[in-house]
């Protein structure tokens, strides 16, 4: 029991006897009144008819709004958990149609991004790489929308969206890696039964976090639950704990993010010498990071003065950040620290979530960044446009709260148990070992990994880096597709991504799922 736990128990103990002197008399003329059973939730939801083109081609669909009840292993009632499903009318053979389930990250992030950002039947217009206006937003037809190869149900994990415990069940029980894991493989398992889906061919697309509940959910959907999927996508996929996070004091996080740091400095022109290609510049400081940034970190205190000023050279001249700044930080400066320094003569703070974005920097004086250029330039318009969607379009949710994000991150349970790891769960999660398991038992699986250049938040060098140390035969290896965008980690916000994105996309279901 928790401090605050233990205060709650005691105050409500210390008050019981006032409670029961105000209490009416028992007794044989004064029967103790009957205390009804909680009611059993139930699921609930909206379903509208709709038409939209995609490709030149008329599409019609059915909209389904709601959430579910999703029981937890001694199949007590445990989450009503809330989805929106969008199923394409006039299918001769559903069995044959592909269904494709998405959500994002966090961990305690809705799934509106994806949604209304690029997966969804309408998305919200914002402009690229700038800040949205101020209301009305502009919400039109997704022509770019994956209904057209696939059905699609949007999930959003317990403690986002309409998402929440019931019963007997705490936020506790499901805000975890592992515990994540198990309750969106058990919607997925529950949605498919209802909908008399396990035939269909099956996707799984995760965003950031997402990624990391991914690469676990495709192996408890397939130990647990006896469910193969055709294909996994990876969308700026966080996968491992240990390189996602620089500044924790280990070394290997600042040589994965060195290469996005030099674009973030390629974009904005904060190079003294910018080469005309960035593919090309960004091969030459991975590099870079690999054979000489690393080594050097290793070092330690045994890196000699010249080697020291040498690397410290290198790496003014890739990011636009000067030597000094560089040598005070003892070669490892952090993101954060980064988008705060790049552009603080010109009173900017770039971008994490895509490092294009740049806005006003409220602390000239400031280390770390204050705050997200990107985050505030789009959730505003995000959030309206879905709520007002949501509610009005597809006619359900307004006597509900949604939660877009929280604070459930901060309560995250990091212990993740790997397959073969024992006991033992490490408080470091890599879920992308879940998935190489996956791969192996389930061989004809495939995986699609979309990356943008411009992504602080999963950063571009991380995502290969992933890849190259999942333990795969090379026939699998062969199963993997790597897609790069001009953007940042949500990609698809930059009109010609969001064109790239798509094809990729459609492309990769029709080839997993053999359409």
């Amino acid at each position: 029991m928790n401090r605050v736990s233990f205060l709650l128990v005691l105050l409500l103990s210390s008050s019981l006897p006032a409670i029961a002197a105000d209490a009416p008399p028992t007794g044989p003329e004064s029967p103790e009144a009957e205390t009804p059973e909680a009611e059993t939730p139930k699921p609930k939801s909206s379903v509208t008819s709709h038409r939209i083109r995609i490709g030149g081609e008329t599409v019609a669909y059915t909209a389904t709004a709601g959430y579910l009840i999703v029981d937890d292993a001694d199949e007590k009632p445990a989450a009503r958990f809330g989805f929106t499903a969008y199923v394409r009318e006039g299918v001769d053979d559903p069995a044959r149609r592909p269904v494709t389930f998405a959500f994002n990250g966090g961990p305690g992030s809705a799934s509106i991004w994806l949604h209304m950002g690029v997966l969804g039947p309408r998305i919200v217009v914002t402009p690229d790489a700038d800040f949205a206006p101020p209301p009305p937003y502009e919400v039109v037809d997704n022509e770019h929308s994956v209904l057209d190869v696939t059905d699609l149900v949007m999930i959003d994990p317990v403690g986002t969206g309409y998402s929440r415990p019931v019963g007997e069940a705490a936020g506790e029980d499901f805000w975890g890696v592992d515990q994540d894991i198990d309750s969106v493989s058990r919607f997925i398992k529950k949605w498919v039964t209802e909908n008399r889906r396990w035939a269909s061919p099956k996707i799984l697309l995760g965003e950031s976090y997402g990624g990391m509940r991914s690469g676990g959910v495709s192996l408890a959907l397939l130990e647990r639950h006896g469910m193969a999927l055709n294909g996994v996508v990876l969308v700026s996929p966080f996968m491992e704990m240990v390189t996602g996070f620089d500044g924790l004091g280990v070394d290997l996080p600042h040589v994965m993010f060195l290469p996005t740091l030099a674009a973030t400095a390629w974009y904005h022109e904060a190079l003294a010498e910018r080469p005309a290609d960035l593919p090309g510049f960004l091969d030459e400081v991975k590099a870079f990071a690999y054979d000489e940034f690393a080594p050097a970190l290793l070092k330690g205190s045994r890196l000699g003065a010249s080697e020291r000023a040498a690397v410290i050279a290198k790496l003014a001249r890739y990011t636009g950040v000067d030597e000094e700044y560089w040598e005070r930080a003892n070669l490892r400066v952090t993101h954060g620290q980064f988008v705060k320094e790049l552009l603080r003569d010109r009173k900017q703070t770039a971008g994490r979530i895509d490092s294009r974005y740049a806005g006003r920097s409220f602390n000239l004086l400031g280390e770390e960044m204050s705050y997200d250029p990107q985050s505030a330039a789009v959730t505003a318009a995000f959030t309206s446009a879905f709520l007002d969607y949501y509610h009005n379009e597809l006619e359900f949710g307004r006597d509900l709260e949604y939660k877009v994000s929280g604070e459930v991150w901060m309560k995250w349970d990091w212990k993740h148990r790997p397959p073969d790891g024992g006991r033992f769960a490490p408080p470091f999660p890599n879920t992308s070992v879940d998935l190489a398991h996956a791969m192996g038992k389930n061989p004809g699986m495939k995986l699609l990994v979309q990356q943008g250049y411009y992504d602080l938040a999963t950063p571009q060098l991380a995502t290969e880096y992933y890849l190259e140390h999942m333990d795969l035969l090379p026939e699998q290896r062969e199963n993997v597709t790597v897609e790069y965008y001009e953007a940042g980690h949500m990609m698809y916000l930059h009109p010609p991504s969001l064109v790239k994105f798509k094809d990729d996309l459609a492309r990769f279901i029709r080839s997993a799922t053999g359409g």
